[in-house]
């Protein structure tokens, strides 16, 4: 699992063509994100009868886990930013290693101690991400190749959630059931790793339509994160407002669709996510289509505002009657998705290459999420102790018209801000 350049199918990724390198390059990278999600959200399929104080279990163990990932997101500015290439695969499997023992003594300790194994959970699969979008940025199809990534985590929540609720319906023991699912999805994840890890290096040409990356030491993102903080600290503002709407709709999805009277079709958890995922990573795809930079970063600027009055219009619209439980549900997740998506694969692959600075996509892409996942602890916490009342559809509409609202404002001064630093 090493970048050697004796390796076969790396001197032939050297000279593939571009759709075949894309091909082979989005495959490993979305196979292997899929894989991680199967020990990371699982378990929230869970009911987990019981309470500690004002906490049910399951919104314990939710925030215990995204604990673990917020701080893993704070260590992967710095682990992420620094990682050589030839470390990035090993690192991956053993951090995925470490999550699936947490599961284990998960299932062996009984609740609420067993939270503690959520944060020893969260914490390694935080910086998957960022390793694995590492062997993907910097290239002239990164565009393809991180909505691609992307694709992974909308609609490999649902998947994995069936499963999980296809092995407890076989007879595991709730509290078991995370643990069985990861180890059905650890032969796959090791395969699809040594795959990811055979992809070569961006090329001279990559580097002169996308600048050059390189690890950054702490001199290098004090001094970039500076240059740009005004741009820099409302679009991680942005990002902590989709984090906590993304968590909260994926984490208690189920929740929310047995309120909207799906409770005996639990496939929608997965088919629900399809539209979703098609229509937010075609129109973040089509991003490819512009080549200069400047240009793309305020495209993306206006199809992620463009996303945010989907999410306040459609709301409004399911109030009034105008469209259908499941619509609605489509609906504010494509809204949601056309502003999640860029963060997570093209945004900050554009932004410095329009800054034509030598920097990496994972520093900026660590900094939004170790404050994005804060938000979401935030939310869970606000959703327990003040307003307990709201039932989680209704905290989910009303957050709905928050969200967009605040992520308006939010976006118009990032593009006002870039737009003036790039002209």
């Amino acid at each position: 699992m090493t970048n050697g350049s004796g390796n076969r199918v790396q001197r032939w990724l050297s000279t593939a063509s571009p759709a075949a390198f894309t091909t082979y390059a989005a495959s490993a990278a979305f196979a292997t994100y899929f894989c991680m999600y199967g020990y990371r959200k699982a378990f929230a399929v869970g009911t987990f009868a019981g309470h500690v104080g004002a906490l049910d279990y399951k919104t314990l163990f939710l925030i215990s886990q995204v604990l673990g990932y917020a701080a893993s997101k704070f260590l992967g500015i710095k682990i992420v930013s620094e990682m050589t290439p030839a470390k990035r695969a090993r690192a991956i499997v053993g951090l995925i290693a470490l999550s699936e023992i947490a599961l284990l003594f998960f299932a062996i300790v009984p609740p609420p101690w067993s939270a503690l194994f959520m944060v020893m959970n969260g914490l390694p699969l935080g910086m998957i991400w960022g390793l694995v979008f590492g062997f993907l940025e910097g290239r002239k199809v990164s565009d393809l190749l991180g909505t691609s990534l992307c694709a992974s985590f909308i609609v490999s929540s649902g998947f994995v959630k069936t499963v999980g609720k296809w092995v407890m319906t076989s007879g595991v023991p709730e509290m078991w059931m995370p643990f069985v699912v990861g180890l059905m999805f650890f032969p796959p994840l090791v395969l699809f790793v040594v795959f990811l890890a055979q992809i070569p290096p961006p090329t001279a040409s990559d580097e002169s339509a996308r600048t050059k990356r390189a690890p950054m030491d702490g001199p290098a993102r004090t001094a970039f994160f500076k240059a740009y903080a005004p741009g820099l600290v409302a679009l991680v503002a942005v990002y902590m407002v989709l984090t906590a709407y993304r968590d909260f709709r994926d984490n208690f999805a189920r929740e929310i669709w047995d309120a909207l009277g799906y409770a005996n079709t639990p496939e929608i958890l997965t088919t629900a996510e399809i539209p979703v995922a098609f229509g937010s990573l075609l129109a973040v795809s089509a991003i490819a289509l512009i080549a200069d930079n400047r240009k793309a970063l305020l495209a993306l600027h206006g199809l992620m505002l463009f996303g945010a009055v989907l999410v306040g219009g459609s709301t409004l619209a399911y109030d009034a009657g105008m469209i259908s439980p499941a619509a609605w549900m489509v609906a504010v997740g494509l809204g949601l998705y056309l502003g999640y998506v860029p963060f997570n694969s093209v945004l900050f692959d554009r932004l410095i290459a329009a800054m034509g600075s030598v920097a990496t996509a994972g520093f900026l892409i660590y900094v939004a999420d170790a404050f994005g996942y804060l938000g979401s602890v935030g939310l869970l916490l606000t959703k327990s102790f003040a307003r307990p009342d709201l039932s989680w559809l209704e905290f989910f509409r009303a957050l709905s018209y928050g969200g967009a609202a605040i992520t308006v404002v939010l976006y118009v001064v990032s593009a006002a801000y870039f737009e003036r630093r790039t002209r």
